[in-house]
């Protein structure tokens, strides 16, 4: 039997009965639309745990630290101990190989480091202070920024955090209500002034050189200046570089509520400042701290870089690269693996559930079919007399079955795009009601409906296999007696 002739056929048989195959389409219907529906919820869930990282700027993000211990040491995977000469130091050099690698978009260095804080007159102590390079702006971090941000990666400006910003007002305690956190006392400090106080690292030689040359000691036993003992130098001279105190008037630019570089597990910063800027503070770093070196005065060491790559497919390749180089590396990928195997167990248990309905409309189209052989049983007679094989006749119910998974396909699509839509809305008006953000909550990708409208088809001709088998084992004789 030629396919034309099958599906009009097919078509013809289906017309004929148009209320039951209706119901029938219509729990096909049913099905696929359950299904679609909480896969889509469960797609859309996964694209919003990836779109809050990715607006977070920690998705595409590596933390890079170095190997080295307080102590010089670094200990491998077993706990052996080795010299510290075999691990490499996180300083310039290394911060520029890695802003090479294949894939970096940059390499930011963490500059942390505390300073005193001097505000109409009154000094806070011990606040850390972190550089942000322009690239941070683009942060869900800064969403609720008040005030803006810097205008050039050098200018004399600081972002606040909010609790600092607080704390420089006098204000103790605030309302729960965390929306209240950035208010009208807050943007009153939006253009004022305040002075940083820090530690400046220089070399030994730039310190000595600015330093007043000392005077011998005339005691009262005559003895010459040059037999005076020289002072002891600092610890600091011994190990190649001095600490100089300096202070920097700074324009308050904005007051934020988030702490945009947590990713590192750094104190959580009260104060930023430019990344440029930062940088041309030469502020005494704590892991300048840690130097033994020789050579340290000449690249000071970070505790930490932010790699940011051109795509989150680069990350593992990237952060491999890194390790090769003697680093130590974590992204968040490394973290959300847990998560996609949550939300992998997520989708395979809705499309389970989903698929319970389809199920149940299976049973119908072998009840629609079954009930259809009884009815044409002298017609299927007919057609093995004039020559149609078993095959033709069982081709002929797989046809109709499929026609009825297609239909009920296309409708249960369209379903569930519709009960996604009402699904979204019903969560975007309780989240408004909360005072939050709507979200999109669901998805339906092109892969999902051709797939659902696949999987319907399949699933209607897996249950048309039975009736079709019993109409080809009709026997002509039998089958042109009945009435």
């Amino acid at each position: 039997m030629k396919t034309g002739d099958l599906v009009e056929l097919a078509a013809r048989n289906i017309r004929e009965s148009v209320l039951r195959n209706a119901l029938t389409t219509l729990g096909v219907g049913v099905g696929v639309a359950s299904l679609v529906a909480m896969l889509a919820l469960g797609i859309g869930l996964q694209q919003l745990a990836g779109r809050r990282l990715a607006r977070s700027g920690l998705f595409d993000t590596i933390a890079v630290t170095s190997r080295r211990s307080l102590r010089g040491f670094d200990r491998g995977p077993g706990g052996e101990a080795g010299p510290s000469a075999e691990s490499r130091p996180l300083d310039e050099p290394a911060r520029l190989e890695i802003a090479q690698l294949p894939g970096v978009l940059e390499a930011v260095p963490d500059l942390r480091f505390l300073a005193e804080v001097r505000y109409e007159g009154k000094p806070h102590l011990a606040v850390v202070v972190a550089g942000l390079p322009p690239s941070a702006r683009d942060t869900d971090a800064f969403d609720n920024l008040q005030g803006r941000f810097f205008s050039s990666p050098a200018a004399a400006e600081v972002i606040l955090q909010v609790q600092f910003a607080d704390e420089l007002l006098g204000v103790r305690e605030r309302p729960d209500d965390s929306s209240a956190k950035l208010n009208v006392q807050t943007a009153t400090l939006i253009g004022k002034e305040l002075t940083l106080r820090y530690a400046e690292r220089v070399s030994a030689e730039v310190a000595a050189a600015a330093a007043p040359p000392a005077s011998g000691k005339r005691g009262g036993g005559g003895n010459p200046p040059s037999a005076a003992a020289p002072p002891a130098p600092p610890l600091s001279a011994m190990a190649g570089f001095s600490v100089v105190p300096h202070e920097r008037a700074l324009r308050i630019a904005a007051v934020t509520d988030h702490d945009p570089e947590g990713l590192r597990g750094a104190a959580g910063a009260r104060l930023f400042l430019p990344l440029q800027m930062a940088e041309s503070l030469h502020a005494l770093l704590p892991a300048g701290l840690r130097a033994s070196e020789p050579d340290f005065s000449n690249s000071p060491a970070y505790p930490s870089l932010s790699v940011r790559v051109k795509s989150p497919n680069r990350v593992e390749a990237v952060e491999e690269a890194i390790r090769k180089m003697g680093f130590r590396t974590y992204s968040i990928l490394d973290a959300t693996r847990s998560l996609r195997r949550f939300f992998a167990v997520l989708d395979l248990f809705l499309g389970i559930f989903g698929s319970l309905a389809l199920a149940v409309a299976a049973l119908g189209i072998v009840n629609t079919l079954v009930m259809a052989i009884l009815e044409r049983r002298r017609e299927i007679g007919i057609m093995k007399a004039v020559g149609a094989s078993d095959g033709d006749v069982k081709m002929l119910f797989l046809a109709e079955a499929a026609v009825l998974g297609l239909l009920g396909g296309v409708l249960g699509v369209a379903m569930g795009w519709v009960m996604g839509r009402l699904i979204n809305a019903g969560a975007n008006l309780f989240l408004r009601r909360q005072n939050l953000p709507a979200e999109k909550l669901w998805s339906v990708p092109g892969w999902l409906v051709g797939g659902a409208i696949l999987f319907a088809v399949l699933v209607s001709m897996i249950a048309g296999l039975y009736p079709a088998a019993r109409a080809a084992r009709l026997d002509p004789v039998e089958a042109l007696r009945y009435e």
